[in-house]
């Protein structure tokens, strides 16, 4: 063989390589990127439910001073909440909601108001977007990681430093049935 066949060969061999890691460094871009608008969207149904929020709570306040407390809370969670933190701070939220939600449960004058009514429906749907959102961001995720981690593109993921992202997840004691001594 002559130089120029290797050099050829040598050459040949180089621009696989080089188009093979663009192409899977192009592949993990658009996974991460597909990651962060999964999430962005779960950020725009958690704050639709946080508007809503102040709405329930002032429909609620004219019928129990009680509960004041958890209401408040829930409030102020809302107001610290800039959508820019962890997901898991938004957990603190679906908390302190359930908690809230099982109060409404002892009174049923309010149930039967039209506006809690109509409030309360509301919730309910934006809570089931909600739902699809954190399994479309937790699908969007696990096909980001399985990429990182598969050969040959965690060589790529690896040079480059793309990291797992973690997978939305509720605690467990946040999926028991909360039980409130009123």
């Amino acid at each position: 063989m002559d130089i120029m066949n290797i050099v050829y060969i040598a050459l040949t061999v180089l621009l696989i390589v080089i188009i093979t890691i663009l192409a899977k460094y192009n592949k993990l871009i658009k996974l991460q990127n597909r990651v962060k608008k999964a999430k962005a969207n779960i950020e725009i149904y958690l704050n639709k439910r946080f508007e809503l929020i102040p709405n329930l709570v002032e429909c609620v306040k004219s019928y129990s001073k009680y509960e004041e407390g958890t209401l408040e809370g829930i409030i102020s969670l809302r107001n610290n909440y800039t959508g820019h933190e962890n997901l898991r701070e938004a957990g603190k939220m679906n908390d302190r909601l359930s908690k809230y939600l099982a109060i409404v449960e002892n009174y049923p004058n309010l149930k039967a108001n039209a506006q809690y009514i109509s409030l309360q429906n509301e919730l309910a749907r934006i809570e089931s977007e909600l739902e699809r959102a954190r399994r479309v961001y937790n699908d969007e995720v696990t096909r980001y990681n399985t990429t990182i981690e598969t050969v040959p593109s965690n060589i790529v993921a690896g040079i480059f430093a793309f990291k797992k992202v973690e997978l939305f997840q509720i605690e467990n004691y946040k999926r028991e049935n909360i039980k409130l001594d009123i």
